[in-house]
């Protein structure tokens, strides 16, 4: 098997002839971090850089591993050519890890390169996609089109006016919905937090003076999204606090928190599982997909927190945090009556979300394999478990988390390889027909998604 050929990722007969029926199946992806304004503007990238390695913290953590200087990464004082150089350099000492293959998908698929990316390479691919990208069909939205993506989700706070996202479905309808994230007004353990809730006063032209204000106006810009195609939240979660917790107490928590009072352990998980109650009982008036992910213990690092801010390489996964305990009443609470995805970073958590999943039945499901586990051995883990122990048939499809446009694709390809893969290797054994094999591999690539979530 060359390198990445036909064949990648497929390792067997039926797992070839199944890809080759969902390879060109368009891409629903309920979860990215897409740019709205940038598919807006629609204006060409200007460099490879600034298309595959400025805003993906996927990308700097290698660089970082290889010894690359963080000004070379983050800073402002080496231009994009210069970074893209320092990127080719190391790039083949990161193979094996899956940004390796993300990115040589993208240069293949994309812009028809077909070189693996190297020192004596960089020059020419730089210099290639620099013409290459003021073509017109290297615009953003017609890679979007050349990709095939059908519908993505973007992740948005919920003070976010969706003025982007109107003036985008006037031209281009239904592509990119909005997702309704709420985790800085679930955050009260931040610093920031009293900061946020003022914004979000604002956001409402009011004063909170009790929770039920909060609440308010949280179910106020939640309607604004739903009017503006939403059809999902997400909640980004160390520990999925879901405890039911009285209106008075979470009120005295919210008071004294909002006058700047210092809140103990049991306050701040008092205040976010009424919070998160709050939230699910919005989605599930409203039939939208409840998603959490779970797990990441965030900005870690300080040195890159205290330069970077958040998102920049600092989160890690952490074993010992605990689903089923502080879950479990949420759960039960909106038993049959909200739609449930289950996302977990840490690979020793499948086992408990895929249980957790198989005793709530059909509206709670786990998601796809999840940042650590995005990858051919994360997913197919996770493919195989799910398929054991709950129903694979069930899972929520797949989702890129991307935060660049070029990975849409080269994301979903992977996953779809994987499952290909696995679902042949199982044909193989016996264990399934390749007629249902197929059915299944179409059902999780397009079908699955589409449905559960509405789009």
């Amino acid at each position: 098997m060359a390198f990445m050929d036909e064949r990648y990722l497929l390792n067997n007969e039926p797992a070839f002839e199944i890809y080759q029926q969902v390879k060109d199946l368009p891409i629903v992806d309920p979860h990215t971090h897409a740019d709205v304004k940038q598919i807006l503007d629609n204006q060409p990238f200007d460099d490879i850089w600034q298309a595959e390695a400025a805003t993906d913290h996927y990308v700097w953590e290698m660089l970082r591993k290889r010894g690359v200087p963080e000004e070379k990464i983050t800073g402002d004082n080496f231009s994009n050519r210069e970074k893209w150089l320092s990127l080719a350099r190391v790039f083949p000492w990161i193979a094996g890890n899956p940004v390796y293959e993300w990115i040589h998908l993208d240069l293949k698929r994309q812009l028809g390169i077909d070189e693996e990316l190297n020192q004596g390479t960089g020059e020419e691919i730089w210099n290639h996609c620099k013409a290459a990208f003021q073509e017109e069909h290297m615009r953003p939205r017609a890679l979007l089109e050349k990709m095939n993506v059908e519908v993505i989700c973007s992740t948005d706070d919920p003070i976010d006016s969706l003025e982007d996202h109107r003036r985008l479905n006037e031209q281009c309808p239904g592509l990119v919905r909005p997702t309704f994230r709420p985790d800085k007004a679930m955050n009260i353990f931040s610093a920031d937090w009293r900061s946020y809730i003022s914004k979000l006063e604002e956001r409402v032209n009011g004063k909170f003076k009790n929770i039920q204000d909060l609440v308010a106006a949280l179910q106020q810009t939640h309607d604004w999204f739903a009017e503006n195609g939403c059809v999902a939240s997400d909640h980004g979660v160390e520990v999925p606090y879901g405890y039911y917790v009285q209106t008075q107490e979470a009120d005295a928590v919210f008071r004294k928190a909002y006058d700047g009072g210092e809140l103990d352990q049991d306050e701040m998980i008092a205040f976010m599982s009424y919070l998160l109650n709050e939230l699910a009982e919005m989605d599930a008036a409203k039939d939208w997909v409840f998603q959490l992910h779970v797990g990441v213990a965030r900005d870690l690092r300080d040195s890159l927190y205290n330069r970077l801010g958040p998102d920049s390489g600092g989160d890690v996964s952490n074993h010992l945090i605990s689903y089923v305990e502080p879950l479990t009443p949420l759960l039960n609470r909106f038993d049959d009556r909200l739609k449930t995805v289950i996302y977990c970073i840490e690979p020793g958590h499948q086992s408990t979300v895929a249980t957790l999943c198989r005793a709530f039945g059909a509206n709670v499901n786990i998601g796809s394999a999840w940042w650590l586990n995005d990858s051919p051995i994360g997913m197919r883990r996770q493919l195989e478990y799910i398929g054991s122990v709950d129903l694979l048939a069930n899972m929520a499809g797949m989702v890129s988390d991307s935060r660049k446009l070029l990975s849409y694709g080269s994301r979903h390809e992977m996953f779809r390889r994987t499952l290909c893969d696995t679902l042949g290797e199982m044909v193989e054994r016996g264990q399934m027909s390749p007629e249902i094999a197929a059915d299944l591999a179409t059902h999780l690539c397009y079908q699955r998604p589409k449905q559960f979530f509405g789009v």
